[in-house]
C-alpha cells in the first residue's frame, strides 16, 4: 500500500459521563444497518519485551482475516485506573447499541498471579468516544487470586450481563471460569463458578443463541487445547464439553470465536505465548466443533498483537474509526510461500524472517514513490530513515541513499501482479526488467524467474 493516508493524532477526550454529548443508537437503529466489517482489540508484546504496550489497540478488517491497525499501531485507549496497565481486552456491543470494553488489570512487567479483585471497564456510544477508565470488582469474595481475561455475554433469564473470567476460587488449587453479573458496569455480583473441569482452565468466550444452544470455549490445561462446551442455558455449571477443540502447540490460549458475515462458518483465533505475538486461525462449524487450520497466506494479524477480541461492526463504524485514527504509515511485505515470514533487513542484509522477532521494526517499510520516478516504488526502512532496499550484483541489501542516479535506479522497482497469485504483488527492478525481487535461501536477490518455485519466491503481499 503506497502512502498510507494521513494519520490522525488527536488525543481521546476524557468524558465526565458515559456518552456525554453523543446519543447512543437504539437497538432498532443498530439493527437497521447490517454489520459489514470487524474491529479487533488487542494489547502488544514482542519477543524481547521492547514492543510491549499494556493499553488498548484497535484494527479493522472487511473479512476478519487481514487486519489494518489503526493509529499507526499505537494505543487508542490508555488505562488510568488501577495498575494503569491492561491485558486481555474484550469488546462487546451492548443491547442498547453502546459498546463495553473490559480488560485485565495488569501493568507492563507486572505479576500475573498477584491477587486482584478488579477489572477495567470503559463504555462508548460509537467506538471513538469513551468514558473514563474505571475499575469494577468482579471477584468480591476472593481476595487471594487474580481476575484474568474478562469476557461478556447476555443472560436473558437474569436480564443481566455475565462477566466470565479466570480465577482460583478460595479452597481450590486450580483455576476455573467464574462469572459475575452486572446491569450497569458500575457494580457486579459476587462470583460463582461458571465452569470447572477439575484440572485448570483459563480464557473464556461465551457465544449465546447459536443454533439454539450456547457455547463456551476456553483453554484446557489438561489437554493443552482450546476446548468447547455447550449448554441449553447459560447457567453456571450447565456447560458440558462437546469437543476437544484445537491447538497449534501447548502454548495456545485465548480462544476468540468470530462468525462469518457472509456464510454460516465460524473462525476460531488462538493466541500463543511461545513465542508471544503470534496467532493461529481455524475455520469450521460451531455446532459440530469441527475446525480446520487456516493457512497463514489467508490471514495477517496486527504486528505484535496479543490476546485479541473481535466483533462485527457496521460500515459506518469502520469508516468512523478510520477517520478518527487513520491506519498505518508503513507496510509489511509478506512472503507467499513462507507466509509467516516477512521481508526484513538484518545487519544491512535483505532477507525474509519469521515473525515475531526483535527488533520488529526491521520488517517495517515505507513504500515511497520510486527514487527513479513516478510509476516505480522504493522501500525505505522505518528504523533506518533514508536507507532503502537496493540491489548490487543482484544481491539486495539496505543502504543509505547517496543521492546519485545510480542509487535511485538500484533502489526502484515496478510493482506488478504477483507471479504466483495475481492478488499479491511482485516487484521488477527498473534496470533489469526480466528479473524480479525474490528470496533464495531466505536472502533477497533479483533473479530471472523461470520455475513455479521462482514465481512463489518472487511473490509478496503488501499488508498493514
Amino acid at each position: 500500500m503506497f502512502a498510507r493516508w494521513i494519520r490522525r493524532t488527536v488525543l481521546l477526550a476524557a468524558l465526565v459521563a458515559v456518552g456525554a454529548g453523543v446519543a447512543a443508537p437504539t437497538q432498532e437503529a443498530q439493527a437497521a444497518e447490517a454489520d459489514a466489517a470487524y474491529v479487533m482489540g488487542y494489547f502488544k508484546e514482542s519477543i524481547s519485551g521492547a514492543g510491549n504496550v499494556n493499553a488498548l489497540h484497535l484494527a479493522v478488517s472487511d473479512d476478519g482475516r487481514k487486519w489494518e491497525p489503526l493509529n499507526d499501531n499505537n494505543a487508542v485507549l490508555t488505562p488510568t485506573a488501577g495498575t494503569k496497565g491492561i491485558r486481555d481486552p474484550f469488546l462487546y456491543r451492548l443491547r442498547d447499541g453502546r459498546w463495553a470494553l473490559l480488560a485485565t488489570d495488569i501493568p507492563a512487567g507486572g505479576s500475573f498471579t498477584k491477587p486482584n479483585q478488579y477489572i477495567h471497564v470503559w463504555t462508548s456510544p460509537d467506538l471513538v468516544t469513551w468514558s473514563p477508565d474505571r475499575l469494577l470488582k468482579v471477584n468480591g469474595t476472593n481476595t487471594s487470586s487474580y481476575s484474568w481475561a474478562p469476557a461478556l455475554h447476555w443472560d436473558a433469564a437474569r436480564q443481566a450481563y455475565g462477566i466470565t473470567f479466570s480465577t482460583v476460587p478460595p479452597g481450590f488449587s486450580h483455576s476455573v471460569i467464574a462469572v459475575s453479573y452486572t446491569t450497569d458496569f458500575v457494580s457486579a455480583t459476587n462470583p460463582a463458578i461458571f465452569h470447572d473441569t477439575g484440572s485448570g482452565i483459563i480464557d473464556s468466550h461465551v457465544v449465546t443463541g447459536g443454533d439454539g444452544a450456547n457455547y463456551l470455549y476456553y483453554k484446557d490445561h489438561a489437554s493443552g487445547r482450546l476446548a468447547g462446551a455447550r449448554s441449553a442455558s447459560v447457567q453456571p455449571g450447565s456447560f458440558a464439553k462437546y469437543t476437544d477443540g484445537v491447538a497449534e502447540n501447548p502454548c495456545t490460549e485465548a480462544p476468540t470465536l468470530v462468525k462469518s458475515l457472509t456464510s454460516s462458518t465460524w473462525m476460531l483465533w488462538g493466541d500463543t505465548y511461545c513465542p508471544n505475538a503470534k496467532f493461529d486461525l481455524w475455520q469450521g462449524d460451531l455446532l459440530s466443533g469441527q475446525w480446520n487450520k487456516v493457512s497463514r497466506q489467508a490471514y495477517t494479524a496486527p504486528l505484535n498483537a496479543k490476546h485479541n477480541t473481535v466483533h462485527p461492526i457496521t460500515a459506518a463504524d469502520r469508516d468512523r474509526l478510520v477517520a478518527r485514527y487513520g491506519t498505518t504509515s508503513w507496510s509489511l511485505l509478506k512472503s507467499y510461500n513462507h507466509p509467516g515470514h516477512y521481508v526484513r533487513h538484518a545487519n544491512l542484509e535483505g532477507r525474509i524472517g519469521e515473525l515475531p522477532f526483535d527488533p520488529y521494526q526491521d520488517a517495517q517499510w515505507r513504500l515511497r514513490t520510486g527514487l527513479a520516478g513516478v510509476g516505480t516504488v522504493s522501500f525505505e526502512s522505518v528504523n533506518y530513515p533514508g536507507h532503502y532496499l537496493r540491489h548490487q550484483g543482484f544481491v539486495v541489501g539496505l543502504a543509505r541513499n547517496d543521492g546519485t542516479s545510480g542509487f535511485a535506479a538500484d533502489a526502484s522497482f515496478q510493482r506488478v501482479a504477483g507471479l504466483a497469485d495475481a492478488s499479491w504483488s511482485s516487484f521488477r527492478p527498473v534496470q533489469y526488467p526480466t528479473r524480479y525481487l525474490r528470496h533464495s535461501s531466505f536472502s533477497l536477490r533479483i533473479d530471472e524467474v523461470t520455475t513455479a518455485t521462482d514465481r512463489a519466491d518472487a511473490t509478496f503481499d503488501v499488508v498493514q
